[in-house]
């Protein structure tokens, strides 16, 4: 019985809930002038019973009121005296779901005006007789008229929100504000763009005036006291409200709808800051200090893509994994997504002791932040020492293994090219062949779109690695390069490469470059005017490198969508305007930041290419291809890295640019060699 009685009650809840939203959907929808009408009535009619309710309280008789009879006049004007003064102020304009704080001080202002006149009434018009009327008639009236309509508001308030509590009101000791404070606009008007306002109301350093949305209902209108503009008018905006920053509040939009905003506030001279999330807005923990500016990662940024779960966790979940080049860009994001999808033991290899030490301290606090109970093991060490290596992957029994260890600043591997061919030829290498003698089972190597038709050292590095993966995956029981015995390993490994451009944000890439230049006034350094390249962000690159690396059957070669080139001009023009400053041209001497063309640096080419040939195919996922390209067979490629070991050994440079002509395809060097110790030695000859 009791099961059936709260099954009623259940049911009985169901239909009053869904009555609710049915007229709150009905009130919601209705003409703006119809909402203005019935707030007006409404109004009125509460009006009339304060005032009804004052004689009351006042003389402890409601009958002695008599809205019909002596006192027609006073209830007659009180609501010609208050509805005006309350339309005046902005009340009916106001949405009330966003109702604010500054809302509720205009509310208090107009009543007390209203007041004021119904005083002045009262003493002008209101004297002896029947009709004569207690002054403090008039006190008590305002204070039940506040109470009631403001009252009234909040409720409708809440139920309008669907039931939900209203963010808390910040109280404020006045709603003046300091002249020095940042007059700042917020771009959305719906619940963060509220919940954003309320935060502000503790600020003292900015003062909002305006909201800015694309609903064409919410313009013209004011929340929380604020103004609705229609963002076509931010031009004219920017001069008469002194605008000096924009906070996109719209956590839920689209990347390419974000983008569009983005792109078209960038064009004045403000900042445009973002905030870092709706949950910070909705649980209160949003401070003003989390603002971030936007910049160039924001507007280049692309619409996510649903990870395939099963993919992230196929080589993770509950084994060992290694990350070479734990420190770096690629390797600390590869190390804290490998965190979360829950791996048994995570090993940080890494040469830089600094680099291990800061992502060991933070994924540790990541781990007892989410009460995740993985190993995080540090191991300071080169891949250049395939031995321990070895020691490595055969003591902790690694299943996976994520090569991100590598040289990749093309100018700086140029001119060290005998470096960048030690760690990136060989350490892939010695990795590898660690990979073969301990058992394990996956090996993804990081690779680079500098691969495809190279004109540098750097880009020879990756596809000299991508070809030692490919030959090892075709090997059944290859002997090992400089193995003396010549004894042949089972091959139990599955060999993966990755491919794709540039990350935002990486250490050495531009864009942090041309944030320390903005930072220091300019001037932003390009190479040339038509210098393109692919961008991803870093979490959308490692998220895609580990469900590539899942797909792998042996020597695959995946390739990443990187979306459409884009060149670096734009891209700097884009992240001075963001910053809120603008560009010094020969047409705006006055500008506040130039650009200057400097000339490519060894081994940059104009344009980056992902694909060697034309054929690739789909996988499962949109974002990632598969590619057939050329390989070598491990035997002739073990002849080609006896060569580059003995031009190295011999300082022979020209002999190196000799092996990669004869091996990388596509390799054209389009600058004279610039290795330091080519060039000292060719100094010393010509001096001798």
């Amino acid at each position: 019985m009791h099961s059936i009685a709260h099954t009623a009650t259940s049911a009985q809840h169901e239909k009053r809930a869904a009555l609710s939203q049915r007229l709150r959907e009905r009130l919601l929808g209705l003409p703006r002038i119809k909402k203005r009408m019935l707030q007006v009535a409404a109004d009125t009619l509460l009006i009339w019973f304060t005032l009804w309710l004052s004689f009351g309280l006042r003389l402890d008789d409601l009958a002695a009121a008599q809205p019909f009879g002596d006192h027609l006049w006073l209830f007659a004007a009180a609501p010609l005296l208050t509805v005006p003064l309350l339309a005046r102020v902005g009340l009916y304009s106001a949405v009330l779901r966003y109702l604010g704080p500054r809302t509720l001080w205009r509310l208090a202002a107009a009543i007390g005006g209203a007041g004021a006149l119904l005083a002045a009434s009262l003493w002008l018009w209101g004297g002896g007789g029947p009709g004569m009327v207690p002054r403090s008639i008039i006190p008590i009236h305002a204070l039940l008229n506040l109470l009631f309509l403001g009252g009234i508001r909040l409720i409708a308030r809440s139920w309008l929100q669907g039931g939900r509590l209203p963010p808390p009101i910040i109280k404020s000791a006045t709603p003046a504000r300091a002249t020095h404070q940042t007059h700042v606009a917020i771009y959305g008007a719906g619940i963060a763009g509220n919940l954003l306002l309320a935060t502000l109301e503790k600020d003292r350093s900015r003062n909002v005036v305006a909201f800015l949305d694309d609903n064409p209902d919410l313009q013209g209108r004011t929340i929380g006291g604020v103004p609705v503009y229609d963002p076509a008018r931010i031009g004219s905006l920017v001069d008469a409200l002194d605008l000096r920053e924009v906070l996109l509040a719209m956590p839920s939009i689209s990347q390419a709808r974000r983008n569009v905003i983005i792109g078209r506030l960038a064009l004045y001279p403000f900042t445009v800051r973002t905030v870092p999330g709706f949950r910070d807005l909705a649980n209160g923990t949003l401070k003003v200090d989390n603002l971030r500016q936007v910049d160039i990662t924001d507007l280049l940024g692309r619409e996510p893509v649903e990870p395939h779960v099963e993919l992230l966790e196929r080589c993770i979940r509950d084994q060992v994994v290694m990350v070479t080049g734990a420190g770096g860009s690629i390797g600390s994001e590869l190390c804290r997504q490998i965190l979360l999808n829950g791996p048994h033991t995570l090993i940080l290899y890494e040469h830089c002791e600094y680099n291990l030490y800061s992502i060991l301290g933070e994924l540790e606090e990541r781990s007892r932040r989410g009460h995740l109970n993985v190993r995080v093991v540090p191991i300071l060490n080169s891949v250049r020492d395939q031995q321990r290596l070895f020691d490595v992957m055969s003591a902790w029994n690694v299943n996976t293994v994520y090569h991100a260890a590598a040289y990749k600043h093309v100018p700086m591997v140029e001119c060290n090219m005998a470096e960048g061919i030690l760690n990136n030829v060989f350490g892939t290498l010695y990795s590898a062949q660690a990979a073969l003698r301990a058992g394990v089972s996956n090996f993804v190597l990081i690779s680079t779109d500098k691969a495809v038709r190279p004109t540098n050292t750097m880009g020879c590095t990756k596809r000299l690695a991508e070809l030692i993966l490919q030959a090892l995956a075709c090997e059944p029981n290859p002997v090992p390069y400089g193995d003396p015995v010549g004894l042949a390993l089972p091959n139990r490994t599955r060999f993966t490469m990755v491919r794709f451009g540039n990350v935002l944000g990486s250490s050495g890439s531009v864009v942090p470059l041309f944030r320390k230049q903005i930072k220091a006034g300019g001037p932003l350094t390009v190479t040339h005017p038509e210098i393109t390249r692919f961008f991803m962000t870093i979490p959308e690159a490692a998220s895609l490198v580990i469900q590539a690396g899942s797909m792998g059957t042996g020597g695959d070669v995946f390739v990443l969508d990187m979306g459409a080139p884009v060149k670096i001009r734009e891209l700097a023009e884009k992240m001075v305007l963001l910053s809120g400053l603008t560009l010094r041209t020969p047409e705006r001497p006055d500008g506040d930041i130039a650009i200057e063309y400097v000339g490519l640096r060894p081994g940059e080419k104009l344009y980056e290419e992902l694909l060697i040939g034309d054929n690739v195919t789909p996988t499962p996922h949109p974002m990632i291809m598969r590619a057939s390209e050329n390989r070598l067979d491990w035997e002739t490629l073990k002849t080609v890295l006896d060569s580059l070991s003995r031009a190295i050994t011999d300082d022979n440079y020209p002999a190196i640019r000799e092996v990669f002509e004869a091996v990388v395809d596509g390799y054209h060097p389009e600058s004279a060699m610039v290795d330091w110790i080519h060039l000292h030695h060719s100094a010393a000859c010509v001096a001798s």
